[in-house]
């Protein structure tokens, strides 16, 4: 009876979410050559020139979506794909109680559900704006058309699609291997080496770090609080400061008996 209840409010989920879909997106008139400045900051297109980005911004559509809007949903026929110019959008998959598990979330320059596009399948997932966004949209038909006859085009693309399976590769080992701590150590040097520093704001509520960590808040907050107590991090509301990198590295790579170095008094 349990599980049957489960599924249902998994499936009353999915309904709630159906409602919320794309009916407040509008469609933006750009000019190419702004297209093409915005795809020069897609990590899908960075390696091609500008003429190759010319034809790409053609067959592009922007649009634009307010924040908590549902752009497709797990198991839709995968008509297209989607960069960001503005804004963030988190890419999820939902449990049979209707919980979110977060597989990522994209930012500027990101791109997703190209993968589905590509293979020829459904979308794996749902797609959720987590702020106003702007985003260009490629039709499966037209980009396909393009790429035969460029096909220059799809050659650029490949190194950076080997790049997503590798961090998807990752991601499953990371979950499947490694305990809380080790995710969120990985997590903050990751978010440290993209802000350039040894501190940053955190971009997400922690409730979405949790999922996206696959875990759940309460275990985050102890995990935190764990690693502030081995003076790996300090914690500031919703910023984090790096005190021993060499400790958060050897937690992320799941060392547990690892003693920081100490300086002679």
């Amino acid at each position: 009876m349990t599980i049957n209840f489960m599924g249902k409010m998994g499936k009353l989920q999915e309904k709630i979410l159906f409602t919320q879909r794309l009916f407040y997106r509008t469609l933006v008139f750009m000019k190419n050559d702004e297209k093409i400045s915005r795809l020069h900051q897609c990590t899908l297109f960075s390696g091609m020139n500008s003429g190759d980005l010319g034809y790409v911004a053609e067959i592009t559509k922007v649009k634009n979506y307010p924040k908590g809007n549902l752009i497709f949903s797990q198991g839709e026929t995968a008509v297209g794909f989607y960069t960001v110019n503005k804004g963030k959008v988190k890419v999820y998959k939902l449990s049979g109680d209707g919980r979110q598990h977060i597989l990522h979330i994209v930012t500027t320059g990101g791109v997703f559900a190209e993968a589905a596009v590509f293979s020829g399948m459904t979308y794996p997932a749902y797609a959720e704006t987590l702020s106003a966004c702007e985003l260009l949209y490629f039709d499966k038909t037209a980009f396909f058309t393009l790429i035969k006859k460029h096909p220059q085009i799809s050659l650029n693309m490949l190194a950076t699609l080997s790049k997503y399976l590798r961090r998807f590769s990752n991601l499953i080992e990371e979950l499947s291997l490694k305990d809380v701590s080790s995710r969120l150590a990985k997590y903050i040097l990751n978010q440290s080496d993209s802000f350039g520093g040894d501190s940053f704001e955190l971009s997400v509520k922690k409730s979405e770090l949790a999922s996206q960590l696959g875990t759940v808040s309460e275990t985050l907050s102890r995990s935190l609080n764990k690693l502030k107590s081995k003076k790996a991090i300090d914690v500031n509301g919703k910023y984090i400061y790096i005190l021993d990198k060499k400790l958060l590295e050897s937690l992320s790579r799941g060392e547990k008996n690892f003693k920081p170095f100490l300086n002679p008094s």
